[in-house]
């Protein structure tokens, strides 16, 4: 069947949904839009621009009787999570195999919707509560005509942000990663976007170099003249980093250094670093690197001109994101099961990557120097229903159809992940959830002297006696634990099979 004859049902009769119809008449090459369905009964039965709109939703899609090559495209910007769910179930029940979703939510407020902004509809959609809107031409203002360089720009969170910025008003887009294949990818979908649209004519720029190279991100940051960074790039996967915990050290923490001190030394005007709930009284080696990843900023933003703003932003994990639970459910299920959970109480704070990306984005422009920001999470959900929750999503029931199986915790993973510290004291800002946290907690330790320390581990050294703690990844482990009483409690634990 010829492309252009595929049927498109769009759902949802609002400016949305008729720029959505717009643009299909205009490229005459993704279909043709059949109807309009909608729940609004002053429109139900009219016509917009020769396209009939019926309705109600939940009676008129069981009578369509759709063909496997037809489309249902979800366009209503207003729908919570609840009403996007029912008429997910809806459609699927009325024979619809191609249901499609507009995502970002915050830009097709902005009125700009695209049919190439459309994708196929996941779990995210129907997971968790209904995300914050934000509007992004006012939350990112602040960008405008402005430099913008996201490091780790590939990976999920980067991504998303460079999305979104695409809408900002920046000028130019770095994008720095030493991932060839993934800032490729990014850089083609950016461009593909601005052909059909979406956004305004921001410079994009791919960057290929790795962050441990001191002087090699130093000449970037010189380079590009940046006004804000976006800092993302960090090894992430918590028991690869267990394995591998120089590489840790050396990539989250060393590279984080290198990009401050870049960005102290040539003004960058703003700087924001992600951070994770397993900061948090860590018990892992990626969270230590992250927990002393938020001591590095808070120190520079001590050195910054009044010009400057160095933050961070706290969250917890995000749905989707590579490496995440989700994408291995899935596969799992794909697979024929069973689906592996860690444990049957183990629980997590989960928030959608265009959400959190949001919300991190209004903060770069309204935080303060010297701040740390926590995004409200909501309350956490237990992974047990969460594989339950998705076995459902596929069209399948568990125990009959795919398996649950426990696997028991792995190493640097905890059943439930704190997000602040009791001192930490998060409280509301002016700014939907985004908190403000309290900096007065002290480190026992000298962060300088702790560096000095895990540097000969990490980077070779000219001396013989350097290349005695080269890669040591026992003595790095023991430096961390001297350092962070959380980290070695949790170690200890292990070792006694508790």
């Amino acid at each position: 069947m010829n492309r252009s004859e595929t049927k498109l049902y769009i759902i949802g009769a609002g400016f949305a949904g008729q720029m959505i119809a717009d643009d299909i008449k205009r490229k005459k090459i993704f279909g043709k839009t059949t109807a309009f369905i909608d729940d609004d009964k002053n429109i139900i039965g009219a016509k917009i621009d020769g396209v009939p709109v019926l309705g109600p939703i939940d009676n008129i899609a069981p009578a369509l009787n759709p063909a496997p090559t037809d489309e249902a495209i979800l366009a209503i910007p207003s729908a919570g999570v609840e009403r996007i769910k029912e008429i997910y179930e809806i459609l699927k029940k009325s024979g619809f195999v191609k249901i499609k979703i507009l995502p970002a939510i915050s830009q097709v407020v902005n009125g700009t919707a695209h049919l190439v902004q459309a994708r196929e509809i996941d779990p995210l959609d129907i997971l968790g509560r209904t995300p914050v809107t934000i509007s992004l031409k006012e939350s990112l203002a602040y960008l405008r005509g402005k430099r913008v360089l996201i490091t780790g720009a590939g990976g999920s969170i980067g991504s998303e942000l460079s999305r979104q910025l695409l809408s900002g008003g920046a000028e130019r887009l770095y994008l720095f990663g030493h991932g060839e294949n993934s800032i490729y990818q990014i850089d083609r979908e950016l461009r593909l976007l601005q052909q059909e649209g979406v956004g305004e004519k921001a410079t994009i720029v791919p960057i290929i170099g790795d962050m441990k190279d001191k002087e090699y991100t130093r000449y970037i940051i010189k380079q590009t003249k940046c006004d804000a960074i976006f800092h993302c790039a960090a090894y992430k996967h918590v028991p690869m980093m267990e394995e591998n915990p120089v590489a840790a050290v050396e990539n989250n923490v060393f590279g984080t250094k290198n990009l401050l001190d870049a960005a102290l030394e040539f003004n960058v005007k703003r700087f924001v670093l992600i951070s994770t709930d397993k900061a948090v009284q860590p018990v892992s080696v990626y969270g230590a690197s992250k927990y002393l990843c938020e001591k590095l900023l808070l120190q520079a933003a001590e050195k910054a001109s009044k010009s400057q703003a160095f933050m961070f932003v706290r969250f917890g994990n995000v749905l989707g994101s590579r490496g995440s639970i989700l994408p291995l459910f899935m596969e799992q299920i794909k697979n024929g099961g069973p689906v592996t959970v860690t444990d049957p109480n183990m629980e997590r704070y989960f928030m959608t990557i265009p959400e959190a990306c949001s919300l991190v984005l209004q903060t770069g422009g309204v935080g303060v120097n010297g701040e740390s920001y926590l995004l409200d999470m909501g309350e956490p959900i237990k992974i047990k229903d969460l594989a339950e929750q998705i076995i459902k999503f596929s069209g399948l029931e568990v125990g009959k159809d795919i398996e649950i199986k426990y696997t028991g915790a792995r190493k640097g993973e905890r059943l439930t992940e704190p997000l602040w510290l009791k001192e930490e004291n998060p409280e509301p800002t002016a700014f939907p959830k985004v908190l403000r946290m309290d900096n007065s907690a002290k480190n026992n330790f000298s962060l300088d002297e702790l560096l000095q320390k895990l540097k000969p581990i990490c980077f070779a050294g000219q001396d013989a006696a350097d290349f005695k703690i080269y890669r040591n990844a026992k003595e790095l482990k023991n430096i961390l634990c001297e350092a962070l009483p959380s980290l070695k409690e949790f170690y200890a634990k292990g070792e006694k099979g508790e």
